[in-house]
Order: structure tokens, then sequence, then C-alpha cells
């Protein structure tokens, strides 16, 4: 499995640039998703290291060698499409197997290569049929399946869930977790998916408008993102921003809005002793909210809508004049057009420069 090195990569269509010089290093074996909103170039992205798209300048390398002169089929690389990109002629073993046919494997070699897939996607009992007689679902484990057999280094996805229902989606994430953990090879996957990106990545590359906005674990983009995009693309539901001022109150640093006033913790304090005084955006995650009064400062919203989804609510509340999805653990619904006083947990709050948007 080789290293992929993109070197000041960049796509252009004429004089419309939609991919400024970037650089990007996915390790061997790694899991890595390309995430973030329609037209941010992560689709681009994926297709310029599949050869599909030709680079406007930079170089990518795998290892030490430059591959971006080589041609697709000259890179090592298996490659599932959005829309499985099955033949509808063929049954499932000889879509499965059609590169290696082509590549002139010998026919026990590709028997053996397909039943092994077939039965690690439990889709060995469908290999007499023909595309038309298969589940969407099924479908898509046939095109992954295509790719599997042809053991090459890399695999790419395309968005190979966003034609599915959201039951089904939530199937294959599970069944893809699961043979990324038996696979032993690079994966590169694109979304728009957020739930899908922190599921399955090792390494999480967000984009948007064609700049890399922050790569790293899911965990570390959802407790440290670096500005307000990444905050409130990553996690789910999407996190709380508000307006408020840093005000120093003897020695306390408190972060004051419409409707709210929010001790910051010792630690955040210091380190944001310089922004004093400042107009912020302050971010809250509705999971950071309880309705243990000991645990968190107090902040009074009215709730709109509730959303009673079992052993847990998700409140869409009020505070002066901005909306505050709130997570709660509750037995019983919390019911709408009443006034709740939550505790906010201190250690959660985010504070972002109201221009840039980067975090303080």
């Amino acid at each position: 499995m080789p290293r992929i090195v993109f070197d000041q990569v960049s796509k252009s269509y004429g004089a419309v640039e939609v991919l400024p010089p970037f650089d990007l290093h996915l390790d061997d074996g790694e899991f890595t998703v390309l995430v973030g909103p329609s037209g941010c170039g992560k689709s681009t992205t994926l297709r310029m290291l599949a050869g599909l798209e030709t680079l406007s300048g930079g170089e990518i390398f795998f290892d030490d060698t430059p591959i971006s002169k080589l041609d697709p089929k000259e890179r090592d690389l298996a490659m599932v499409f959005q829309d499985y990109a099955l033949y509808p002629h063929m049954n499932i073993a000889k879509n499965m197997s059609f590169a290696l046919r082509l590549a002139r494997v010998s026919k026990s070699e590709i028997e053996t290569k397909v039943q092994r897939v077939a039965e690690m996607l439990n889709i060995a009992h469908l290999l007499d049929r023909k595309p038309a007689e298969l589940s969407g679902g099924q479908r898509q484990r046939v095109a992954m399946g295509r790719a599997l057999v042809r053991d090459a280094g890399t695999f790419l996805f395309d968005e190979p869930l966003s034609n599915l229902d959201a039951k089904l989606r939530g199937k294959m994430r599970a069944e893809l977790a699961e043979m990324r953990d038996t696979i032993d090879k690079n994966m590169v996957y694109v979304t728009h998916d957020q739930v899908e990106a922190m599921t399955l990545g090792d390494r999480i590359v967000v984009m948007s408008d064609g700049f890399i906005q922050q790569q790293g674990t899911p965990e570390e983009l959802f407790k440290a993102p670096v500005n307000k995009f990444v905050a409130g693309f990553i996690g789910a539901p999407t996190m709380n921003f508000v307006d408020g001022d840093l005000v120093d109150e003897k020695g306390t640093l408190w972060v004051r809005g419409d409707g709210f006033a929010l001790p910051l913790t010792a630690d955040a304090g210091q380190r944001l002793a310089a922004a004093k005084d400042r107009a912020v955006t302050v971010g809250l995650r509705p999971s950071s909210f309880t309705t243990d009064l000991t645990q968190g400062a107090p902040i009074e919203l009215k709730v709109v809508v509730s959303e009673y989804l079992g052993a847990q609510s998700v409140l869409v509340t009020r505070c002066g004049g901005a909306e505050i999805l709130v997570e709660t653990q509750s037995a019983s619904p919390v019911r709408s057009g009443t006034e709740q006083t939550f505790g906010v947990l201190t250690d959660e709050i985010m504070i972002f420069d109201k221009t840039s948007g980067l975090r303080l």
C-alpha cells in the first residue's frame, strides 16, 4: 500500500479555480474521509486521484513515485461509484469478475476471489442473478465487491450510499465499518454526510469552497474544531451559535448575550484574556446542556418544539432572539410552550471570532 501525497495540487476549469493549491498526506492503511457540502471540491479531489480528472498544477505521489501522468488502470486503484455502474446484461458473478477477466486472470483464481468477496459481503446467493433483480443495497454490495476482487492497493468510494434510503444507509454504513476493520488497504471515501464521516473515518478531511478547513480524527474535529464552519458541520444535531460579548467580572471571564450570561472556566479565561470586551460568537453543542443544575451554569430557555425519541428528546428552544437545539435524556416527553432552566457545561463552551469565524 502506498503513502499518498498531494503536493500543491490544484484544479481549474478555464479561468475558474475550483481547488486552489493544497497539500494532503494519506498514510498507509488509513481510511480517509473527504467530507463537505456540495461543490466543495471533494469529488474532484477523488477523481484526480483516480486519474479521471487532470491536474492543473502540482503532483500526486504514491510513496515517491509521481502518478499524475499514469492512466487510471496503471494506478493500482479500484473505485466504487455513486450510481453502482453495473452491466445490466451480466449476472453478478460476471459483473464482479469483469476487470479480472480483462486482465486474463485464470478462471480458477477468478472463481476463488469472487466467492471469497461475495461471502464477505453476504451476496454469495446472488451470483447468478442480474442487477435488475436486486435491491439498491444489494447492488451497492455488488459494486463494492467488484472493487474488492481486484485486490488493489487503494480503494476509492464516491458517495456510495447517497442513493439509499435512511434505514438501508445506516445498515450499509455499519457493514462498511466492519469491512474497514477486516481489509488492510488504503481507503479514500467521499461523502457530504458527516455521520458517515464520523462513523467510518480514521482521518476526516473537512472541505469548504475548495479549501481544506481541518483534518484529524473524528474526536479531534468534534472536540477541537479550528473554526465555526468545522464546528457547525461536524456533530449531529448541529452546534448552536449565538452572539455575545466577553466581559471580565472580578477576575472571571463571562460571555453575555441576549437572554444568557455564562461564566467561562479558569483555563478558558486565561486563554481568552486578551479577547475581553470583544464581540464573539458562542458555540454550544446540543449535548452540552443538562437538567442537573448542579453541574452547569443556568440558562432559561423556552421550549418551542419537542421531538420525543424515546429515551431522548431533541428540543427546539429560544433564548432571546436565537434558536437553540437541546438534547436531553428523558423518560417522558418535554412539553412544548414551557419555559425551563437547563445547565450549560461550561467546559464545553466554544468561543469564535465573530468576523473570521476562527476559534479563539
